[in-house]
């Protein structure tokens, strides 16, 4: 049994041949059923996302098999197999476990600690059972992988801290209202990266969004994907007296917003605490408003600053998170070798157990006649004398030794035992 991963991601291939050799759904579960048909590949996963395209196998041959996978993805995409051999990466034995624990705990992702991709690998595997393309060994796999993930999310924050511009808007939104739920965003333009922000809190609480644009109708389409309100821009500094977070992204080249409008709208606030985020580039807000009292202005460099900020921390925690990984490694490795044994330890008792029924079959022959009781107590003995001789090489075999191919292949040749039971 030998495991194997063979792959591009973000790394190693741009997203125009990630795309080509891609496994969208309808696809998927016929590549399954092709691949796993070819000899040699026992078992599949085949895991592809929009950063990286991977199978996970289990091949009878090392030499072989990568290969013959090799092969599958560049007939089956009818892509000649140098113009993907560079960009592909293949990991097998201890360094495929490794590598398949690192995705499913996302510290091979692009954006470390993002949670998506052990949805995607939960995902692929499911389709994979579903297709019956695994067995003993990937479902193991599979499994730990999960279990190692959970894991490493519990022990470490690998996964707190925000490493986007949007949501580490967010988290500071937070910091300075403890209840969302209440409170009024206004988007001030309809930048990207600003709606992308606003959806970021709505999920995180948020009930009442208004739209100021300088294109009304885009205020109004906007508005409706937020089940929210439109605004005329020329209106908005009005609306800011009921609102408590302002986001800004309007693409003007001057401020939009100054000191003195703010102050006003202060006091129709009775100075209660405002949130204001300008994520323009250059700038659409004076940044002297955060001169004022209760008002908290952030730009697109102070949220840059908290992001690179969390990126260092996530990068300590990745830290621990791989001392986890290399302690699981060497559990999944350590079952795998007693998998390993089990042919041998099925041969064996099969031997003993024939050469144990062919004895004492002679043995009754020359005894004459004997009544049930008799041949049972026979059986027993004969039973009892093979499981006691059997035992040290069973407990050997299912220990924790690092030479246990060695200890098989010596009980093999010891016992004369050809061939292995798979």
């Amino acid at each position: 049994m030998n495991i194997i991963v063979l792959g591009v991601n973000h790394k190693t291939a741009d997203v125009e041949l990630r795309e080509r050799i891609a496994f969208p759904g309808e696809k998927l579960t016929h590549a399954l059923k092709a691949m796993t048909a070819i000899d040699g590949i026992k078992e599949g996963i085949i895991l592809s996302t929009c950063n990286r395209v991977e199978i996970y196998g289990n091949i009878s041959d090392i030499d072989t098999g990568p290969g013959k996978i090799k092969d599958f993805v560049s007939s089956y995409h009818s892509i000649p197999i140098e113009t993907i051999d560079n960009a592909l990466y293949v990991k097998q034995g201890p360094e495929a476990v490794r590598h398949v624990f690192r995705v499913a705990s996302s510290l091979d992702s692009m954006v470390l600690g993002e949670p998506q991709i052990l949805g995607q690998l939960k995902d692929a595997f499911e389709k994979a059972i579903e297709m019956k393309t695994t067995g003993i060994l990937l479902n193991r796999l599979m499994k730990k992988a999960i279990s190692v993930a959970k894991r490493i999310r519990t022990e470490t924050r690998i996964a707190e801290n925000a490493v986007s511009i949007s949501y580490a808007a967010v988290e500071l939104a937070k910091k300075i209202f403890e209840d969302l739920t209440t409170r009024v965003v206004m988007l001030l333009g309809a930048g990207d990266m600003a709606e992308l922000a606003a959806r970021h809190l709505v999920n995180n609480g948020v009930r009442t969004v208004l739209v100021a644009n300088r294109t009304y109708e885009r205020a109004c389409e906007l508005a409706r994907d937020f089940q929210g309100r439109p605004v005329k821009f020329d209106s908005f500094l009005q609306e800011m007296i009921h609102t408590d977070i302002i986001i800004c992204s309007t693409g003007a080249l001057n401020y939009v917003l100054s000191k003195d409008q703010v102050n006003w709208v202060m006091k129709g606030r009775k100075n209660k605490p405002m949130f204001i985020i300008d994520i323009s580039v250059p700038r659409n807000i004076d940044p002297e408003i955060n001169k004022l009292d209760n008002v908290y202005l952030y730009d697109i460099d102070d949220l840059n600053s908290i992001v690179d900020a969390n990126l260092s921390e996530r990068r300590r925690e990745a830290e621990k998170a791989e001392a986890i990984i290399a302690e699981e490694v060497d559990v999944f490795l350590k079952w795998q070798a007693s998998l390993d044994a089990v042919p041998t330890i099925v041969d064996l008792r099969q031997k003993a157990e024939d050469i144990r029924k062919e004895e004492l079959k002679k043995a009754l022959n020359k005894l004459g006649s004997l009544d049930d009781n008799e041949i049972k107590v026979i059986e027993a003995l004969t039973n009892s004398i093979v499981n006691k001789l059997l035992h040290p090489p069973m407990v050997a075999l299912k220990g924790d030794s690092d030479d246990k191919d060695i200890l098989a292949a010596t009980i093999r040749k010891l016992y004369g035992i050809n061939g292995k039971t798979e």
